[in-house]
């Protein structure tokens, strides 16, 4: 396709529901009028189940997983930074050698600056995850949803990086997300493969069901925050070892997300002066994220079959 003339946007799957529900009804009326009422009620049945599907983006653009084709995962850590958490991540993934965005809440990163340029100092991504992890965001009103968004956007960029990527509480859309994003320049990134640890509060297991169900391409869901219920922290952490350990066994090469979507994550910011003579935070200029069906470039994940743990 010529680049001034690119292609349309793909329709969303809401409206291509709306319009066969639409026909659907017309024909039906025409049997009978009583039957009209059925697309309709599968049309309101699709717009209450899909929110709680984040792998389909039914009211949005929703990206889930990559599609390079290539034995790559990206890991992916929501809920954090915590100081008791946090750092024993890190030090697991430079030991293996592995990158990983962190969908932060921007409320802790305000707490823990700290934290946050350690992430960043390690060579990792950030994403939003909104201000205060509302886990009924999704149900509030426009208003609601966009300060949280902003205010985490806020609180990220006064620790110097600036996402372009946004992951909803528990991965629950909605009809206004899209336009709210849209405004803040950011697009929404859920994920193809988890392990249901409901926030790390349940740990034992974690690595079995992630591996076994584990696929090229696909953005993987943890989490960094303290384990809860049945999970002690050095549990947590055998887990997140032995998944990393069994990636490596799969052959299965974590890198970073940007490289698995062909899209950029992030961007970092510093303070440059402007034109009145005043300063302000400004993004680094960063070389273009290549295509998801491009050759990869090397990474730290791909490094790490090279050497050992």
């Amino acid at each position: 396709m010529d680049m001034l003339n690119p292609a349309p946007p793909p329709l969303l799957p809401i409206v291509k529901i709306a319009v066969l529900c639409a026909c659907a009804s017309i024909v039906l009326a025409m049997v009978n009028e009583l039957l009209c009422v059925l697309p309709l009620a599968v049309f309101v049945g699709s717009c209450l189940i899909a929110p709680f599907l984040p792998r389909y983006g039914f009211f949005l653009p929703v990206v889930s997983r990559g599609c390079t084709g290539k034995n790559m995962v990206a890991l992916t850590f929501d809920d954090g930074p915590e100081p008791a958490a946090t750092p024993k991540i890190l030090e697991l993934l430079e030991k293996y050698n592995a990158p990983a965005t962190f969908f932060v809440i921007g409320e802790k990163a305000q707490r823990h600056p700290e934290l946050m340029r350690d992430i960043l100092a390690r060579g990792h991504d950030v994403g939003n995850h909104s201000f205060r992890h509302d886990v009924l965001l999704m149900l509030r009103f426009r208003k609601t949803i966009a300060a949280e968004i902003r205010m985490a956007q806020q609180a990220l960029n006064a620790c110097g990086i600036k996402p372009l990527v946004f992951r909803p509480p528990v991965g629950i859309t909605n009809p206004l997300l899209g336009s709210i994003l849209k405004k803040y320049g950011l697009l929404c990134v859920n994920f193809s493969c988890r392990g249901f640890d409901a926030g790390n509060r349940r740990c034992k297991g974690l690595a079995e069901r992630i591996l076994k169900k584990v696929r090229p391409d696909d953005i993987i869901l943890l989490h960094d925050c303290m384990p809860h219920g049945d999970g002690s922290v050095d549990i947590w952490l055998q887990e997140i070892e032995a998944i990393l350990a069994g990636l490596r066994e799969k052959n299965l090469a974590p890198v970073p997300l940007e490289q698995l979507i062909g899209r950029p994550v992030c961007s970092r910011l510093v303070e440059k002066a402007t034109p009145d003579g005043m300063s302000a935070l400004m993004p680094v200029d960063k070389p273009q994220v290549e295509q998801a069906d491009a050759t990869p470039t090397p990474s730290k994940g791909q490094d790490m079959f090279k050497s050992g743990a």
